[in-house]
């Protein structure tokens, strides 16, 4: 089943107001989160269901097939693994309404015994993202009546590796260390492209990657937050946020970290882009209830009374909502995966030969902190965003 364009824009919206609110080195994963508060959004009521409606950009009675829609669509692709997880008491019924949307391999039960049911759910988590997350991020307890959890995981491998090598930046927050560098060349200087945000500019650089999925490196402005930047290029996906791309752009400065120049050269040579960025390991833990407006669940977080009479007869409340999330970016491709959950409690040129010619060359360098954004290219959805804010060491 094929994501639609309007899908895509709204779990984009979720990623670039999570982005918008997000600072420091972080990662995040909208597209891992969203499917959870569409299963929510369909078994509420009142000011749970209006608060989830608003958070997911659909309304609630169309969230439950948009999620299935999106959890199908993500699954069809080689590059990822993407899974649904609910588990249960024996004494919760479910709503047969409810229970008959999610995908037929996802119930589970809870035991009871908070250690056995957390080694379950723990075990869940690493297989579903080969081993990059290893714990649930929320914790069984007592009083759980109901884990629904999501788990997506994604790797791509370069259709051109960079090389390696040390790189020392002259300037900036990472002045006067080694970092692993990566570089490469390329000849499609559309690969590079200069977004103007209302808050400044941003220059986007492509990664493509095999299956279809891309990396998306975002340098703003200085003075630019790591929530506008990454806004930034979320915008730039469905071209709410205008893009030039590198055939087009000015000689000289042309962005942040960008520069296109003509260069003296020997014999005829097509014009080149030359990409140095730093390879990156990012991790973070999101505590979405701290978030709570963002996502909708303030109103779904009150224990005095039940909020989701759709999922069951019993009165639920969402305990705790989290997700753990892990990044890599090297020379070879790069690898991503994230674990959500919701916890329902009751309540330079050559020397010699004369140079008779010139090419242009664009250079752009990574050499101070910057924001990513995996991409399925095919509906330009954003998978995971980051801002990398410490980066490998060389060595």
């Amino acid at each position: 089943m094929p994501i639609t364009g309007a899908t895509a824009q709204v779990v984009n919206g979720l990623t670039a107001r999570w982005a918008g609110v997000s600072s420091g080195g972080t990662v995040f994963s909208a597209a891992g989160v969203w499917p959870l508060l569409a299963f929510l959004a369909d078994g509420a009521q009142g000011a749970a269901r209006a608060e989830l409606a608003r958070a997911l950009g659909v309304p609630a009675e169309q969230a439950a097939a948009a999620a299935r829609e999106l959890l199908a669509g993500l699954a069809d692709e080689r590059a990822l693994d993407c899974a649904l997880g609910l588990w249960t008491r024996r004494t919760l019924e479910l709503r047969e309404e409810w229970e008959t949307g999610l995908p037929v391999d996802a119930l589970g039960v809870l035991t009871g015994d908070p250690a056995l049911d957390q080694r379950e759910m723990d075990a869940w988590a690493a297989k579903r993202t080969g081993g990059l997350i290893e714990r649930m991020p929320v914790e069984a307890r007592d009083d759980t009546e109901l884990v629904l959890a999501s788990a997506l995981a994604l790797r791509t491998t370069w259709l051109r590796p960079f090389e390696v090598r040390p790189v020392r930046p002259s300037a900036g927050p990472w002045q006067g260390r080694t970092l692993r560098g990566l570089h490469r060349l390329s000849v499609r200087l559309d690969r590079v492209g200069v977004a103007a945000a209302p808050e400044g500019r941003v220059t986007e650089v492509r990664v493509l990657g095999d299956h279809g999925i891309d990396v998306h490196l975002l340098l703003g402005d200085e003075h630019m937050t790591p929530g506008q930047v990454m806004a930034a290029g979320t915008a730039a996906l469905d071209g709410t946020c205008p893009v030039v791309r590198g055939s087009l752009l000015p000689y000289g400065p042309a962005g942040p970290g960008l520069r296109v120049e003509e260069r003296p050269c020997a014999t005829p040579r097509q014009p080149t882009l030359e990409v140095t960025t730093a390879a990156f390991e990012v991790r973070a833990h999101h505590d979405l209830l701290e978030l709570h407006g963002l996502f909708g669940l303030t109103a779904a977080r009150d224990a005095r009374q039940g909020h989701f009479p759709g999922i069951s007869v019993s009165p639920l409340t969402v305990g705790s909502a989290r997700q753990s999330v892990l990044a890599r970016f090297d020379a070879l491709g790069f690898e991503a995966a994230a674990v959500a959950a919701v916890a329902a409690a009751p309540g330079a040129a050559p020397g010699g030969a004369p140079l008779g010619y010139t090419s242009t060359v664009v250079t752009a360098a990574f050499d101070r902190p910057f924001g990513f954004l995996a991409v399925h290219r095919e509906t330009r959805l954003a998978l995971t965003a980051g801002w990398v804010k410490e980066p490998a060491a060389f060595g």
